[in-house]
């Protein structure tokens, strides 16, 4: 993938490197060009000094042949604006931003843009955003039998109760992110978009569970 973040502050800096690593081609743009000392010195990708929602500075970034944007700016107002822009101006596929306050992350999440408003784990919950599954087992028990993970959930469960979820992939739900709060829900919980899924599965089905989630449902 091409990626363009707007952004090189330590949360643009980190997921800069997780996707050059996972082999993608990254710009990144920041008004400071001092900024760009954050990066790895491994950095190959391109760095543009400049306004994140500017035409111009976008195209220097690349954004025209752009698979996927992330704003992590300091700034809300400049995540969002500059997130609309990749997704409405140049129809970039994958648009996530990063915004502080919740109340306002709840208003764009029901635009279609993703967002993250927490500061933990932002580097993955982006990875994940901008299309790339998450295999990190983030617990597993002592006897070596059984894991907490996050699964990537394809957006047709949307609206699937979590007890159908579980009844299906034979793994069992143990919270969700949710607009940046975690929730714990009970079988009646509805999947909603963008909400991050972590499940407790037995190892021998943690494949078989990651696969079923992140396919088309088949269910009525």
């Amino acid at each position: 993938m091409r990626v363009v973040i707007m952004g090189c502050g330590r949360v643009g800096s980190s997921l800069a490197m997780a996707m050059q690593k996972r082999g993608h081609d990254v710009a990144i743009i920041d008004r400071d060009p001092s900024a760009f000392v954050r990066l790895s010195p491994d950095f190959t990708g391109v760095t543009i000094a400049g306004v994140g929602f500017d035409r111009d500075v976008l195209e220097r970034a690349g954004i025209e042949n752009a698979d996927a944007f992330a704003a992590v700016s300091s700034g809300d107002n400049s995540n969002i604006i500059s997130a609309r822009v990749a997704r409405e101006t140049f129809d970039v596929e994958r648009v996530v931003a990063r915004i502080y306050d919740a109340k306002r992350a709840e208003v764009y999440e029901r635009l279609g843009i993703p967002t993250v408003a927490t500061v933990p784990w932002t580097t993955e919950r982006f990875v994940s955003a901008l299309g790339e599954t998450s295999t990190t087992t983030e617990w597993r028990d002592p006897s070596g039998s059984l894991a907490v993970a996050q699964l990537e959930v394809h957006e047709s469960w949307i609206g699937t109760t979590v007890g159908k979820f579980q009844e299906i992939t034979g793994a069992r739900i143990a919270f969700l992110n949710r607009v940046g709060h975690p929730i714990l829900p009970d079988a009646k919980t509805v999947l909603q978009q963008d909400d991050v899924v972590f499940a407790a599965s037995l190892l021998d089905n943690l494949r078989n569970a990651r696969g079923i989630a992140s396919a088309p449902a088949t269910h009525d």
